[in-house]
């Protein structure tokens, strides 16, 4: 099935909700202050902006990033930061900012999908050393570049003869394999800080076995995934983890009994007992598909709906080369300071470094493959996902 990427610059909800950048302070252009990172149009973006979101994605061990990690994590975290204000600036300029009830509504919105009363939430606030006004600022902003990239994506068409030969050039990809979709709720014996969290074996198999009484007595199996299961992917879905064909089940490690389980006696809609994985994880699957014949689908097929799905993917590609324009567009218009980058250039022997807001920077190396943080930038490179592409269910 076609995988329909997240646009650039959007903030997932893990993103919204704990990687909160502070709103950005008051500063000039000339670079003297070393707590401007940098300016986009004179509004600056803090160093302490840059070190609070490499604190949060390295779960508050920055301090084991070595000198050059550092350096490095800094340059590109800097870049997403910047990229996401000149986002917002242009956004500001065609007046697309919400209003104060449409902030509410979404931090409210994002609170409810994370199941966290507000106790929690605040919480959360304070280990992560936010406030509920950078809050609001980070939800400013989302709503903002979403309503201003949705602007330009709003213009997107297109026409019958391109999905059409989109199809007669990739037939190979519309092959519905033989296999089962599936939902699942999940139990992990791990801490994973959510709420209801099973910690430890003994607490996984209790749940496990609460949750199945709770569906043997006629609970509902979407709620019950959204409300219970530690996995983000189950319970924002309702439990939904996709569609795999028999094959990808035994590269995943599904039990061979299992998957015959699916394929044989039973029934969409019925569901299995508890059943632990060598992972450790415990899991209840509900049977939403099955597929016993590999069939080649045609444009008419409707389940699933080819011809819709080849369109979404055309204009995902689309939307992924518009958003790229736009963020280009929108970047040559504006005037861009990087002292950050300047002073790394001005003291190349430290790299202009002076130890991150939130901890000393050791000398020894790590693993830079686990321990340098990501760019914040948006995916504005991204080559376009295949259209047609099979739902991967990992347990």
């Amino acid at each position: 099935m076609y995988r329909i990427s997240k646009l650039p610059i959007t903030l997932t909800l893990l993103a919204a909700v704990v990687a909160l950048f502070t709103a950005c302070g008051t500063g000039s252009e000339t670079g003297q202050n070393s707590d401007i990172a940098a300016t986009v149009n004179g509004k600056p973006v803090m160093l302490k902006e840059v070190d609070q979101v490499i604190s949060q994605q390295t779960g508050g061990q920055q301090a084991q990033l070595s000198p050059l990690q550092l350096a490095q994590a800094r340059l590109q975290v800097l870049e997403g930061l910047i990229q996401k204000e000149i986002m917002f600036q242009r956004a500001e300029r065609e007046k697309l900012v919400p209003s104060e009830e449409e902030i509410t509504q979404e931090v409210n919105r994002q609170k409810q999908q994370a199941n966290m009363t507000e106790e929690e939430f605040q919480k959360l606030l304070k280990d992560q050393g936010q406030t509920t006004e950078s809050v609001r600022e980070e939800a400013r902003k989302k709503i903002a570049i979403q309503r201003l990239q949705d602007k330009v994506n709003g213009k997107i068409t297109i026409s019958d003869k391109e999905v059409e030969d989109y199809y007669a050039n990739n037939k190979q990809q519309f092959v519905d394999k033989r296999g089962a979709g599936l939902a699942a709720i999940i139990v992990d014996p791990g801490d994973n800080g959510l709420q209801n969290d099973a910690k430890g074996d003994l607490e996984a198999k209790q749940k496990i076995d609460r949750l199945y009484q709770r569906l043997k007595s006629n609970g509902d199996f979407a709620t019950i995934a959204r409300e219970e299961s530690e996995d983000p992917n189950s319970n924002v879905n309702g439990g939904d983890i996709g569609y795999a064909s028999e094959e990808e089940l035994k590269q995943n490690g599904f039990p061979v009994e299992l998957i015959a389980q699916f394929l044989g006696p039973m029934q969409i809609g019925e569901y299995t007992a508890p059943v632990r994985f060598g992972n450790g994880h415990w899991y209840i699957f509900k049977l939403t598909r099955k597929q016993l014949q590999t069939e080649n689908l045609t444009l008419e097929t409707k389940s699933p709906n080819v011809r819709q799905q080849i369109t979404d993917g055309l204009v995902n590609q689309r939307k992924q080369i518009l958003n790229s324009a736009l963020l280009e567009v929108a970047t040559n218009e504006s005037k861009i300071v990087n002292n950050l980058a300047a002073n790394m250039l001005n003291n190349p022997s430290n790299l202009g470094l002076r130890p991150a807001s939130s901890g000393a920077v050791t000398s020894t190396p790590v693993n830079t493959a686990t321990a340098t943080p990501q760019s914040t930038a948006p995916a504005n490179t991204a080559s376009p996902a295949s259209p047609r592409a099979t739902a991967s269910v990992k347990p």
